[in-house]
């Protein structure tokens, strides 16, 4: 999907007298077919080569190659690939495409992102590059990365954006029928659940406030839930959890509140109210922080029809 995105959005910018803007060109560490992880092949007719005459490289996902352990004979084939590339060539990665960049030693110091479902594999195997799992592409110049593959769409944009103005690009975006820009970045898409303690002594109170999340809870009354000092209940709480009950119970009240805002019509006011906010004014406050959009943004993106 993002090698065709980036041929369908690169191969449409052009000006306003309709002169393309780009070349794009496929093409692999060895000329032929390509394996997928769909039914089918792709037919390369390039090899690396054809990155002497490349401006921009783009480097898209491939679950399959990016293991646990990533394969130093494939970070080193696409070092020795990227070095027909002429210094100063803009390189980019789509999705899990970030795997390879950092294999061949590219992200090392700088920031980047990649899908967040990978983001823990990636830390692993790359400490150090500093990743952020949250948004949807980083520019670091000559570097740049994308999160997801959607994500990779915003991302050819922005550089189209970048090279060419926003007319151009938003021009493309509207012939292909996707957002010139969107707001946020891929933390909107994460659920966090806590993992259940396989033994617990605040459990009872734990189901206890998720039953009274639209009313104002205390600690003391969490704690007598479990006939426990305050003191007592927050050591227990946090050694179980690895959070405080307040961030267990702020956590609670947005996974509420979304799903409030994805599965109902109630206005934003009484979404807040329902989810123990209070008010529309906190509950954007707390929304935005850990998701980077406001509640109607949230909604216009995943209400349920």
């Amino acid at each position: 999907m993002d090698l065709g995105w980036a041929h369908q959005l690169f191969g449409q910018a052009a000006t306003a007298d309709g002169r393309r803007l780009y070349e794009v060109v496929t093409c692999a560490l060895a000329a032929g077919d390509v394996r997928t992880t769909a039914d089918f092949p792709i037919t390369v007719k390039h090899g690396p080569r054809a990155l002497a005459e490349a401006d921009t490289v783009i480097v898209p996902a491939s679950d399959e190659d990016y293991a646990e352990r990533p394969d130093a004979r494939a970070a080193q084939r696409l070092s020795r690939a990227l070095g027909y590339a002429r210094p100063g060539t803009r390189i980019a990665s789509i999705c899990t495409g970030a795997f390879a960049l950092a294999g061949a030693g590219l992200l090392d110091g700088r920031k980047a992102t990649t899908h967040w479902n990978s983001a823990a594999r990636f830390r692993r195997c790359y400490p150090a590059v500093d990743l952020d799992p949250d948004v949807l592409y980083v520019d670091e110049g000559e570097v740049l990365t994308s999160a997801g593959e959607a994500a990779g769409i915003d991302l050819c944009l922005y550089m189209i954006r970048r090279d060419h103005g926003a007319a151009v690009a938003n021009e493309v975006a509207r012939s292909t029928v996707v957002p010139a820009h969107r707001e946020g970045g891929q933390a909107q898409f994460i659920r966090r659940p806590t993992p259940e303690p396989e033994v617990s002594c605040t459990a009872t109170a734990r189901a206890w406030a998720l039953a009274h999340l639209d009313s104002p809870l205390t600690l003391r009354e969490l704690a007598g839930r479990q006939s426990m000092s305050v003191r007592t209940f927050t050591r227990h709480f946090r050694d179980e959890l690895g959070l405080s009950p307040v961030q267990w119970l702020t956590q609670q009240r947005l996974e509420r509140a979304r799903q409030l805002l994805e599965e109902t019509d109630l206005p934003v006011d009484r979404v807040a109210e329902h989810a123990g906010f209070g008010t529309a004014a906190a509950l954007r406050q707390h929304l935005h922080a850990t998701v980077g959009i406001s509640p109607t943004a949230y909604r216009s993106t995943f209400r349920t029809q």
